[in-house]
């Protein structure tokens, strides 16, 4: 299957009934649930777990999604989401894009880019990366 990009993060989705809106096909907000499900994952395999989030009292919030829905998915759609970290400042920001494949045809579903900023966990308030995010995320960056 090609990816817009190479060697992305992937996971694998499933399509269930609870996904599906009275449009006969997996509601928006479901995608967003997919992207941030996938983020997580991707940070957790670079060692950046909620965990270590709260050690570091430093966590990557959500500032700014821009999704592209392409096509639907429906129920028992056997889905792939690939993740890449496309660009940050080394300080304060880090963009994501994604893209949402079904492999029985490969068809594109969605593409979207999500910003994420620094912040500090006790105050809510924006920090710069500890040194942990730069050695994290840093091997992580990928071409545009």
């Amino acid at each position: 299957m090609s990816w817009d990009l190479a060697t992305p993060f992937i996971i694998d989705l499933r399509v269930g009934s609870e996904d599906i809106d009275g449009l006969g096909h997996a509601n928006n907000a479901v995608y967003v649930t997919w992207l941030e499900r996938c983020a997580w994952r991707h940070s957790q395999r670079l060692g950046l777990d909620l965990a270590e989030y709260r050690r570091l009292d430093r966590a990557m919030a959500v500032v700014r999604h821009e999704i592209d829905y392409l096509a639907a998915a429906y129920e028992d759609d056997e889905l792939q989401l690939g993740t890449w970290i496309v660009d940050w400042d080394q300080r304060l920001r880090m963009t994501r894009r994604f893209q949402l494949k079904r492999p029985s045809d490969g068809v594109t579903l969605l593409r979207a880019q999500t910003t994420f900023a620094c912040i500090e966990l006790s105050s809510g308030k924006p920090k710069r990366m500890p040194a942990e995010f730069l050695d994290g995320y840093g091997p992580a960056l990928t071409g545009r």
